[in-house]
């Protein structure tokens, strides 16, 4: 539901709130009720809704997990970068080299298929290699935006709060953090909305995601036009109402600096 389409005279925080709201009960009614809407399409996605429905809930679960995931390393990770300790630059440094210079697929297999070999007895599911492997790429990037806020902070208000008698913990919780958090929740945002259709690359290694549900259904019907038209709207409806519902936390801490 577009900012725009609640009354003028609402506060931003009441639209915000309406928004978010909204395109939350959207999707939980979207992802709900997926399979009774696809059992009424014509073969071969009638046949297979409840398929393409476990696929779709699959896809936004995954999304969801390895953002968190993300967001923590990727937090952990900028404060590393910034530390006044040299071996936690070099080690955030290295992650961020690795990770960032690596393509995603190939982090996903290494994972699934190296990480055991590696760490024996470490032998992860399907699902959860591609959670670490999708919140360690997503975490590198966060990282980045996070710095980019904690840099971005105007030194003199750290120096105005310590001289006020603050803590160094209190000054970064209570003047850095939120300051720093709300530069980089568009970054942070985008990188959500663009997780959403990275973890269909999860199919590699055998996670029943919606992208994986549309090869075995396309291969088996030999119907690809259909199966991947509706795989495509489907990711279409969730990244709209992901969207959506990140705009409008955008919206509620004022990141275009307009108050109203």
């Amino acid at each position: 539901m577009p900012i725009a389409f609640w009354p003028a005279h609402w506060t931003r925080l009441q639209r915000s709130n309406a928004t978010l709201v909204t395109a939350l009960l959207l999707l939980v009614l979207v992802v709900a009720t997926l399979g009774r809407l696809f059992s009424w399409l014509p073969e071969p996605i009638g046949s297979n809704a409840q398929t393409f429905a476990e696929g779709a809930r699959t896809t936004l679960w995954l999304t969801l997990v390895s953002g968190a995931v993300g967001l923590v390393l990727g937090t952990a990770t900028a404060l590393a970068r910034t530390s006044r300790w040299a071996l936690l630059r070099w080690v955030a440094r290295f992650y961020l080299w690795v990770i960032r210079g690596t393509p995603l697929l190939v982090q996903i297999l290494f994972v699934y298929f190296a990480l055991p070999l590696l760490v024996p007895g470490l032998r992860l599911p399907e699902f959860a290699a591609a959670v670490l492997a999708l919140g360690l790429n997503a975490g590198a990037y966060n990282s980045e935006a996070i710095r980019a806020g904690l840099l971005a902070v105007p030194l003199g208000q750290t120096e105005a709060a310590r001289a006020l008698g603050l803590g160094r913990r209190h000054v970064f919780l209570d003047v850095v953090m939120p300051q720093a958090f709300k530069m980089a929740l568009p970054p942070l945002v985008s990188n959500f909305v663009a997780l959403l259709k990275d973890s269909s690359l999860a199919y590699a290694i055998g996670v029943v995601e919606l992208t994986n549900v549309g090869h075995r259904i396309q291969s088996v019907t030999f119907q690809p036009i259909a199966t991947l038209t509706t795989v495509a709207l489907t990711y279409l409806v969730l990244t709209t109402l992901v969207t959506q519902a990140t705009q409008a936390i955008e919206y509620r801490f004022d990141i275009e600096g307009r108050s109203q």
